[in-house]
């Protein structure tokens, strides 16, 4: 085993360690083994998919972060073509939730994705998409 050192915002921990309590887990080590693994299962079946899909994309962000707003807008409009809707909702905070339905090749809804995660201020965002057509099997 590797031992690591990480720095996580008082609150997220909180919330980690509520969650893990209510599993079960014996140590935070457990769970993160645990979270890890599922994020990497998740980052590997998006990448094994093909063609085109259509869906949503979640995201939670804080508005009030400096330039998160136009950071998201320059990422959305390179990816307009691809954008159908979106909706925001305000949350408890200054947090905004934001829907955004999404339809074309899965390669540019997965970049997409990756480009809105990596922005600051953006707290939360989760992919669900479906393939526009149905696939046979013999």
């Amino acid at each position: 085993m590797m031992r690591i050192s990480m720095s996580l915002p008082r609150d997220l921990l909180k919330e980690f360690d509520d969650v893990t309590n209510d599993r079960g887990y014996n140590s935070r080590s457990k769970g993160i083994r645990d979270a890890l693994k599922d994020y990497i299962v998740r980052y590997n079946w998006m990448n094994e998919m093909e063609g085109e899909y259509m869906g949503t994309m979640t995201l939670v962000y804080n508005p009030q972060y400096g330039g998160v707003l136009e950071d998201l807008n320059n990422v959305k409009q390179s990816f307009d073509e691809y954008i159908n809707a979106s909706m925001n909702f305000n949350m408890k905070e200054n947090r905004i939730m934001e829907v955004i339905v999404i339809k074309g090749d899965v390669k540019y809804i997965r970049g997409l994705n990756e480009k809105i995660m990596r922005l600051k201020g953006v707290e939360h965002v989760k992919l669900t998409a479906t393939p526009t057509e149905v696939v046979k099997k013999s």
